[in-house]
This record gives C-alpha cells, sequence and structure tokens, in this order.
C-alpha cells in the first residue's frame, strides 16, 4: 500500500479511522438514545457526542459539540487515570462550550499504555456527550426562566468536576445535583446513560489505538484535520470574492425589557486564505437571559458552529452534503469580538437561558452577509429552535414538566424550496405523540404544517409545525421562543416567512396570545394551545415563481387560494367538493394581476425582506441601511 506522499499516511488506514471515528461517534448517540430517561434526551434526541484528540481538536464533523480544553484547564491530562469521567455545566467556566446551564456535558478521556506516562498510561483522545436535560434547578420548571436577570436564577453551575473516579463515581456530587432538579430520576439515570456511553466509546478507540499504533492513528488525526483545512480553502472561501461586507440582524425581546431590536453585526472580510468575522457593533448585554458567551479560547466554539453556513457555498447539494466541519475550519476564521459587556461578551453573572436567540441568530447573520459577497447565492433565513411545554400535576397528583425543541422551516434556496419543519440538532425530532399522550394529561389534536408560513419566493421558504394541545388538566404553558415579531428574512426579492404564535383556545370567547417569553400562561382543563413555527425567507421574486407549482403547494396543503392570489399573483378557483382542493387557474387575470403587482413596485427595493413585524421595533422604517447590496 502506497503511503500519502505528503502526510506520509496509509490512505486505506486513513479511510479506515475516519470511518472508525464516525461509527463510533454514532455508537455513543444510539447508546445514549437507548438507555436515557427524560423525554428530551430519549425521545427528543437534543443531544449529540463529539470526538477530540489530545490536542483538544475536534475531530468528527457531523455536528458541532462542547469543547475539552476546560476539562483539561482544571485537570491536566498527567493527572488523569482510566476510568475517570469528567461533568461540567458552568456556562462561565465552559471555554465558550457550553451555552446555558441545561446543557450538561460528559467528557470521557481515551488512554494507550505508556510505559513513560504517569500511572503507565497516556491521554491520546477525549469522548464527550453534550445535551439539553429536562431541569436542573432554578426559578421555574425546566430551568430556564424567561424573565432571568442573573444566572444564579437559572439552576445549579457545576465547574468541571471529577464525577468518576478510576470507575468510582462521585455520588456526593451525583446527590447534590439531584437535589436541585425537579426531575432527578431522570437527570440520574440520563447522567448515567451518558457515562456509560461515553466509556464505551473511550475503549472502542483504545481498540483503535492498539490496532494501528499511536503514532499512525494520530497521523490520520492530523490528515482528517487538514484534509478539512485544504478542502474549505479550495472549495468554499474561493467563491467568496476579496473584500468587506457588513449585515446585521436582531433578536426582538430579552424577557424584561420592553421588545426592541437586539443587534448582532457581523463585519466580514475576505482575504486570499481566511475571512475575518468582526462582531463590533453587536448591542450590549441585555437584562434578560438571551446573551452568549462566545468570545472565550478565541471563538473556537463559535467557529466550529458557524462554519456550517460555508457548506452552502459547495458546488452542488450532494457536494455540501459531503462536507464535514472538524477542527480543520478554525484556522481559517479569524474573530474579532467587542469589549466586554455586549451579548457576545456578557459579564458574569448575566443570565444566558435563552442563548439560542443569540446563536441561531448569528447562522442567519452570517448567511445574510455572505449573500451580499456572492449576489445572494445563500439560502434565505430560518429559526429552527424553540421550547415550549406545559407542567403541571397529573391525576395521581405527581409532577410533570413536558417540554419539547420544536422546528420551523428553513430557508428557499437558489435551487429548491427550503425544507419544512426542520429541526437545528442532527437527528433530533418533536415528541411523539403516542408517547406524550401516555405520559402526560393532554391530546394532541393536530400535528402538521402551518399552511401559508413559508416566505413567498421564486423559491418559497420551509413551513413550520402547528400543533394543538388540548389540556385535561389545568396546568401552566412555557416557552422561550424568538421571532414572534420579526420575521425570517428572505433574499433576493423573496419575502418573509410568518412569525412565531402561541394562542390559547383559538377561535373560542376566551382567546388569547401568549408571549413567545413566557413562564407560567395559566391554561385550564379543556382549553387548546395551538402552536404556530416559524416559516424560513423565500429566495426570489415571488411572482416568477411557475405557476404549476403554486398550483401544486395548494394542493398540498402548504398555501392557500388566498396566499396563493395575495403571495404569488395567481388567481384559482377551487371545486367546492369533499377531499383534498382541486384548483383551477384563471390564466388572464394571473397575468393581469402578476402585471398590476409589478407595476407598483418602486424599482429601488432593498436585498432582504424582514417582514411587516420590523417597522414596529425600528420606529417605522420597512428595512435597515445595510439591507442595500451596496451598503
Amino acid at each position: 500500500m502506497n503511503a500519502d506522499p505528503v502526510r506520509g499516511v496509509d490512505p486505506v488506514v486513513l479511510e479506515i479511522v475516519e470511518g472508525s471515528l464516525a461509527s463510533i461517534e454514532r455508537e455513543v448517540e444510539t447508546a445514549i438514545g437507548r438507555t436515557a430517561r427524560s423525554p428530551m434526551i430519549r425521545d427528543a434526541h437534543d443531544f449529540r457526542a463529539g470526538i477530540h484528540d489530545r490536542a483538544l481538536r475536534k475531530l468528527t464533523g457531523r455536528s458541532y459539540s462542547a469543547l475539552v480544553h476546560p476539562v483539561v484547564r482544571d485537570f491536566p491530562t498527567d493527572t488523569m487515570r482510566p476510568g475517570d469521567v469528567f461533568f461540567h455545566n458552568d456556562v462561565y467556566l465552559s471555554e465558550g462550550g457550553i451555552g446555558h446551564l441545561p446543557d450538561l456535558c460528559v467528557t470521557v478521556p481515551v488512554f494507550v499504555d505508556d510505559d513513560t506516562a504517569p500511572g503507565g498510561h497516556a491521554v491520546v483522545a477525549f469522548v464527550q456527550a453534550f445535551g439539553h436535560h429536562d431541569d436542573i434547578g432554578g426559578a421555574v420548571p425546566g430551568s430556564m426562566p424567561s424573565h432571568a436577570t442573573s444566572v444564579f436564577e437559572e439552576g445549579l453551575m457545576v465547574p468541571p468536576i471529577r464525577l468518576w473516579d478510576q470507575g468510582v463515581r462521585n455520588d456526593a456530587a451525583l446527590r447534590i445535583m439531584t437535589r436541585n432538579s425537579r426531575m432527578p430520576d431522570s437527570l440520574a439515570a440520563d447522567l448515567d446513560a451518558e457515562c456509560s456511553a461515553c466509556l464505551m466509546g473511550s475503549r472502542r478507540l483504545s481498540e483503535l489505538f492498539g490496532r494501528y499504533g499511536r503514532a499512525q492513528v494520530e497521523a490520520c488525526f492530523d490528515a482528517i484535520i487538514d484534509k478539512t483545512t485544504d478542502t474549505y480553502r479550495r472549495e468554499i472561501l474561493s467563491k467568496i470574492p476579496d473584500g468587506e461586507y457588513v449585515w446585521e440582524d436582531y433578536a426582538e425581546h430579552d424577557g424584561v425589557d420592553e421588545p426592541r431590536l437586539h443587534a448582532q453585526r457581523i463585519t466580514l472580510t475576505k482575504t486570499a486564505d481566511r475571512i475575518v468575522l468582526d462582531f463590533s457593533g453587536t448591542s450590549p448585554q441585555a437584562k434578560g437571559p438571551i446573551n452568549h458567551c462566545g468570545d472565550y479560547a478565541e471563538g473556537n466554539f463559535l467557529k466550529k458552529w458557524l462554519a456550517p453556513i460555508l457548506r452552502n457555498l459547495a458546488d452542488t447539494p450532494e457536494r455540501m452534503a459531503e462536507l464535514d466541519v472538524n477542527e480543520g475550519v478554525v484556522p481559517l476564521i479569524e474573530m474579532r469580538f467587542p469589549p466586554p459587556g455586549t451579548l457576545l461578551t456578557p459579564v458574569f453573572p448575566a443570565p444566558t437561558n435563552a442563548r439560542t436567540f443569540v446563536i441561531l441568530r448569528l447562522l442567519g447573520v452570517l448567511a445574510g452577509v455572505l449573500a451580499k459577497a456572492v449576489d445572494g447565492r445563500m439560502p434565505a433565513d430560518q429559526e429552527t429552535i424553540r421550547y415550549t411545554g406545559v407542567y403541571g400535576t397529573d391525576a395521581a397528583g405527581e409532577a410533570y414538566l413536558m417540554r419539547e425543541v420544536l422546528g420551523g422551516g428553513s430557508g428557499g434556496r437558489y435551487y429548491a424550496d427550503g425544507e419544512d419543519t426542520i429541526h437545528v440538532v442532527p437527528d433530533s425530532r418533536n415528541l411523539p405523540t403516542e408517547f406524550t399522550e401516555s405520559r402526560f394529561p393532554f391530546l394532541v389534536e393536530r400535528l402538521g404544517l402551518a399552511v401559508d408560513s413559508g416566505g413567498p419566493g421564486l423559491h418559497r421558504g420551509g413551513l413550520g409545525y402547528e400543533k394543538h394541545i388540548r389540556m385535561l388538566r389545568d396546568a401552566h404553558f412555557m416557552s422561550i421562543a424568538d421571532r414572534s415579531i420579526l420575521s425570517c428574512w428572505g433574499v433576493k426579492g423573496g419575502r418573509a416567512g410568518r412569525p412565531f404564535q402561541v394562542t390559547i383556545d383559538p377561535d373560542r370567547p376566551g382567546e388569547r396570545e401568549v408571549d413567545a417569553l413566557a413562564d407560567a400562561e395559566p391554561v385550564r382543563a379543556g382549553e387548546v394551545i395551538r402552536i404556530r413555527t416559524t416559516g424560513g425567507g423565500g429566495w426570489g421574486d415571488p411572482l416568477d415563481r411557475l405557476v404549476d407549482d403554486v398550483v401544486r403547494d395548494v394542493g398540498w396543503g402548504k398555501v392557500s387560494v388566498s396566499g396563493a392570489r395575495e403571495d404569488y399573483g395567481v388567481v384559482l378557483t377551487v371545486a367546492d367538493r369533499p377531499g383534498p382542493p382541486v384548483a383551477t387557474v384563471d390564466e388572464a387575470a394571473t397575468a393581469s394581476l402578476r402585471a398590476d403587482l409589478r407595476s407598483r413596485r418602486t424599482g429601488d427595493e432593498p436585498f432582504f425582506d424582514r417582514g411587516p413585524g420590523y417597522a414596529r421595533l425600528s420606529g417605522g422604517a420597512a428595512y435597515a441601511d445595510v439591507d442595500f447590496l451596496g451598503s
């Protein structure tokens, strides 16, 4: 077999090592999913595993993960022993790897025999599990108080600790954690599942080192990371013209102050070999919990979080799916942060539990600033995560908490419509109706697509969820969501999608809207909670969409007859008969309406459409100064 002439790595062994890493990561996640107890971990799958080398570099690229840096900072590798398991969830002591306290992280070192190392064992890698858990204490069930003004209201903070010491579990630490949780049994079972799965993954990696030898496996690690660096520089960065580009987007509320524009700004500078992301102009840290600690470790976590957006510049969708995001992207991105005291550089003890309002928005800000650089060859906006739930007591008098992460539509693309009901965490999903109805005192009367929620465009934005929950007992509803005033923006003529909305008892005398940030909205037995999640933004002019595509969407129930007319200028008549709608196009009326709608345009429309909610928060302006291509 011939070795790689550049890296000295056997290409066959390299393929085996790379495939083994992916397989081990998947095996760890499968083990956690099968043995965890909480709905958030077991059923919604809001967790992920990661594998890192001894230099703390992330090797696997299917998903983002937390960082090993804080563990090694507090426990140097020469003090680690086989059977050790480390744990932490402290946002401010996590080097940026933990966003809010419900994200618990388990880290297990991988060892090989080495007579020159302390104890005869040397650390060569790490296996890590990182997931969102039901409750870690704090002011409200679920540990995400929407009106928190301090991290101390959000739950138990645990800096890196040795949770297992050479195979012996620290029961005192576990007892403290479970004592602070409203769901102690679920928390204990989830942690046991994650520790056991990571220990299993550590054994699998040790076997890989034993099979091929430390030198050869570590050379493969270098090659895997170098390949990513080379690929992104050659295939992705080369698509961005050199220059400077500026754009910003906003969170709409922080749970404490009145709704307003909380700006996240990126100035992107493209040079010959890298991109520089400067976050100057980002708003001051919020009083409420929408802050995110992004500037630790030179933005190491944030670089890997944002880098998947770059994959949209790949030549084909198939090639985009092939591109992993591991540590190889880090040298290609330089980050410059504003001084302490902003949404991205909050000062302890600023609250952070709703940090998704910032880190999800930054994905869109990067997509938007890249769209300006490449004439719109990027997807429109999406908002694919928000937390909703109910809690109370069941018929037996036992306390319960049902919380899930509902996705939303992704943005239209230059080559296709957006996807419906996307979840940002790989393999995550809504909770199964059969499970929730058997465990909690409510009925799920509808779970489907939110009609007309996708932003109109040549390529339509994906649709969000519509879910109806009928309560069988009095309870409380909770929500941590953004994009209830602002919308997912459309690009290059595409229109914004529809925002998030929660309505209690719709179409009845007691109908009322619920704020997107709510801790304890009372819901009476018999009332229905209607949840509609965001639709993705549209791409391109909706008046250029093929009439046949609009007719198809009406037949599928994705677009209403009125939406076809108002959003796409397509006039339809629908036969009055049972079953799915059968629409017929009035071609003359459609041609006339589209011509009329085009004639009303002024010719100076911005490159981005933010939707009608922007004017409410901007003092009446329909768009921002940065929304034009030349700005």
